[in-house]
């Protein structure tokens, strides 16, 4: 593969051929994580990469969080923590950052040497940088994963160096390099998400979700339970299920007695597939990997995107969404109106109305790309020199 820009000085692009060496087991690391978003898709495509060719090793790297370890583990795949530093808001930061991020790049490469690795997954954010940037002076295979319509730092800046850049939307491609070799694969999801099937049975509550990302949101768990206070009798036959990240569990579950109302509030939802499976409707951020996992469990959603997101990237999420149909997004920085009010006006007519949360449901679905991890998976094994092993 030519690369026409190395920002990274490589001199060859030598590819390792798992046949060919006396390694008995493929390698292949993840890069990145620090949060759910940027994690789960790693681990989707990873227990895709098993799926083909079940005789590989898998490590993931990233920034040392507890998070990041716990799920990694639960998963069974090895974890190694890089050290790592997103940009600093200002000079004083800037030491700390070089520092940081030298000394990860550093243990990256003394760890790719080790190891022989067969191909390096970056899953953006800064955590992905010092491995990504090693595996590319090594001339290691590098395949970039993006989950969201406006491309992040990091896979603006890895890209040009890239043997593949893996879209979740086709939006993101206007933000790289014409010569990138890009393809709008879509994000990935772990298995079992679309597996279940709702239950049916007339009687049954239907289930509002609300999620914040897998470290909960402030303002939406301040605001949501007052704005559901203000439904009244539209929230009869439902049932709340709050995820409220660990930091506000017990202040959420303050805030929902002060305010009478019932609801299961919990500081992370483990079985996600399962929980979206019986949910009818989400309030959530509108991050690439939860549009992902609602779109493949046809749950619509109430989309309010973080306001401080970079390059308002869950901004523009939310625009696809919304411009299919399955989704409706309110701004939280529109200063015409108290938010709370807006949410409950935006929620009101969707509690009462199952014909148009169906429709929406059917549109979410549109959206979905089931097959992502199994093609992001097989583009892995053809970069690093694999054949595709067993079956799907």
């Amino acid at each position: 593969m030519e690369h026409p820009r190395d920002p990274f000085g490589r001199t060859e692009h030598a590819r390792f051929n798992g046949a060919s060496r006396d390694d008995d087991q493929p390698h292949f690391v993840f890069a990145g994580g620090g949060t759910g978003g940027h994690l789960f898709p790693g681990l989707a495509v990873a227990e895709a990469l098993i799926g083909a060719a079940a005789d590989v090793k898998i490590t993931f790297a990233g920034t040392g969080k507890d998070f990041e370890r716990r799920h990694v583990q639960a998963a069974g795949f090895q974890y190694q923590a890089i050290s790592c530093r997103p940009l600093p808001r200002g000079p004083l930061g800037v030491p700390r950052f070089l520092a940081d991020n030298l000394l990860g790049y550093w243990k990256a490469s003394a760890f790719l040497r080790r190891q022989r690795v067969a191909c390096v997954v970056g899953l953006g954010g800064y955590a992905s940088v010092p491995m990504a940037r090693a595996a590319v002076r090594q001339g290691i295979a590098l395949v970039l994963l993006e989950q969201n319509a406006t491309a992040g730092r990091a896979t603006r800046w890895l890209a040009p160096a890239a043997d593949a850049v893996c879209l979740a939307l086709k939006e993101a491609r206007n933000d790289l390099p014409a010569q990138c070799a890009i393809r709008v694969v879509g994000n990935p999801v772990r298995i079992g998400f679309g597996e279940f099937h709702r239950k049916g049975h007339p009687k049954r509550m239907r289930q509002l979700l609300i999620l914040g990302g897998s470290s909960g949101a402030r303002s939406l768990n301040e605001s949501v339970p007052r704005a559901l206070a203000r439904l009244g009798p539209r929230l009869g036959g439902w049932r709340i299920l709050h995820q409220s990240g660990p930091n506000d569990l017990e202040p959420v579950r303050a805030l929902y007695a002060t305010l009478e109302l019932e609801a299961t509030v919990t500081p992370f939802v483990a079985d996600m597939p399962a929980t979206l499976a019986d949910t009818d409707l989400a309030v959530s951020r509108a991050g690439g990997t939860t549009l992902a996992e609602l779109s493949v469990s046809g749950v619509p959603a109430v989309l309010v995107p973080y306001p401080h997101a970079a390059d308002d990237h869950q901004g523009k999420n939310a625009a696809v969404w919304t411009a299919a149909g399955g989704c409706i997004a309110i701004d939280q920085r529109d200063p015409s109106g108290d938010f709370c009010d807006r949410l409950a006006a935006a929620l009101g007519p969707l509690l009462r109305d199952g014909k148009s949360l169906a429709a929406m449901a059917g549109r979410m679905r549109k959206l979905a790309r089931p097959s992502a991890a199994r093609d992001i998976a097989e583009m892995v094994l053809n970069r690093s020199g694999l054949a595709k092993v067993g079956a799907w």
